[in-house]
């Protein structure tokens, strides 16, 4: 589903292509229309094409930049509210958690202020991995597991029990699912 979101960028930035394609075009017809005529009229003709043309690509920017800017948070909302069905955790609670319980301190979190660690994994695009902490695959009831206890299922790991409760790491995994 992801990929199939990232090929209307395409679209628009071909038809921004395109059209900056054929105001050169226009452009270029003006300034040699322009070179039969005197100079004065010429100098107030060739600057109006130019101008045409930078506005249109300036409009042509802006609306590509909104129109991205829309789809990363539809597709940042969409991903929150797949995360809150699949695991029944709340994810606005997970920053508290993830915080309180030392995860910032040694794994780097996307959208966590401070949370730049770099004894663990990077928990961005968990719910694409295959495995948690390499033993374990992933299924919201593994990762919630995994965070409440992972000497249970990896006793040589470095993570530590941090004393999360389960209902904590629900939010928790609510959270990583969703970024």
């Amino acid at each position: 589903m992801r990929s199939a979101r990232r090929k209307p960028w395409l679209a628009a930035a071909a038809v921004g292509g395109l059209a900056a394609l054929y105001g050169w075009w226009r452009w270029s017809l003006a300034m040699m229309a322009d070179e039969d005529q005197d100079q004065a009229a010429s100098e107030t003709r060739d600057k109006a094409p130019l101008e045409k043309l930078l506005a249109g690509l300036a409009a042509i920017a802006v609306a590509v930049a909104l129109w991205f800017g829309w789809q990363a948070y539809s597709f940042e909302k969409e991903n929150a509210a797949v995360a809150r069905a699949i695991t029944g955790g709340d994810p606005a609670n997970a920053e508290t958690y993830l915080l309180r319980y030392g995860c910032a301190g040694c794994h780097t979190i996307p959208g966590i202020p401070g949370a730049d660690g770099q004894v663990g994994p990077v928990l961005s695009g968990l719910q694409k991995r295959v495995y948690v902490g390499g033993v374990l695959r992933n299924s919201t009831d593994n990762l919630i597991a995994w965070i409440v206890e992972p000497q249970r299922y990896s006793p040589n790991s470095a993570m530590p029990i941090t004393g999360i409760s389960p209902a904590e790491a629900r939010d928790v995994a609510a959270y990583l699912y969703g970024h």
